[in-house]
């Protein structure tokens, strides 16, 4: 199995998904416990929900389950919310607080996942937006994720559908920001801009306005496209349908919006 798949296309738009692969290594899986193994964590069908949105977007898709090693931590294992509970480079406990491993991986072995599935990613993703941005002289990067709604360990209460992440806008030009912000909320479906989730380590690491790279993360709840926030993580195609029109706005107004974005760094 390779680490990373990519589609590429030419649009400014790429799209990442660090969260949705499903592979673990036979050796790994074993080092999991029964609640490891049952891979609840994954950001189910993004692929499906963003499939065909945007012609020509470019995709980065990651192929490893983030128990593996997680693609949008810091490699250096310094926490995205200090203070808040989160999970880590490679996770000890499910979003519950509930334990993973039957044989916690140590330093060497977080090394050698380090190597063998985060920087591959990484790579391959910094790849393509030089590549567009050479293209298009910009590059903008929507990185896919999504969520339970209701996960006391991580947040209070029931989370927005729609969580726009920009690190308070450090990431992208105001008006990137500004276009998604717009669309969701004119939406009507419940949006928050830099709430719980700001943006991880993937967003706030490739944003650099300044570059002409700017990067946005869209983390959604499951109960937006899912028939149901539980095993088996059944896609429901009537439920995502809104959810795919406001998704394909925000991307379609982005790539429109490119052209004025344009720098050569």
């Amino acid at each position: 199995m390779t680490p990373v798949s990519v589609t590429r296309g030419d649009s400014p738009v790429i799209l990442g998904m660090p969260h949705t692969g499903t592979h673990v290594p036979d050796a790994i899986m074993a080092m999991l416990n029964p609640n490891g193994q049952a891979l609840a964590n994954t950001d189910w069908h993004l692929d499906q929900l963003y499939g065909g949105l945007l012609e020509g977007a470019t995709l980065v898709r990651a192929n490893f389950h983030r128990y593996v090693i997680d693609a949008n931590r810091d490699p250096e294992g310094r926490s995205l919310y200090p203070g808040q509970n989160t999970t880590g480079l490679v996770p000890l406990t499910d979003f519950d607080g509930a334990p993973l491993w039957r044989e916690e991986p140590d330093a060497a072995e977080i090394a050698r996942r380090l190597e063998q599935w985060h920087r591959p990613y990484h790579t391959a993703l910094s790849a393509e937006i030089d590549r567009v941005r050479e293209l298009h002289g910009v590059a903008i990067l929507w990185d896919c994720h999504s969520i339970r709604s209701v996960i006391p360990y991580l947040f209070d209460g029931t989370l927005p559908d729609l969580n726009i992440g920009t690190d308070n806008g450090r990431t992208c030009d105001p008006r990137v920001q500004a276009t998604v912000n717009e669309i969701c909320t004119a939406s009507g479906r419940s949006t928050v801009l830099n709430g719980r989730f700001r943006g991880g380590w993937t967003t706030r690491h490739h944003g650099r306005p300044e570059t002409g790279v700017h990067a946005i993360q869209m983390e959604m709840a499951y109960s937006a496209y899912l028939a149901a926030e539980t095993p088996p993580w059944t896609y429901a195609p009537g439920t995502a349908a809104p959810m795919r029109a406001i998704l394909g706005d925000c991307l379609t107004r982005l790539a429109a919006l490119a052209p004025a974005l344009a720098t050569r760094a």
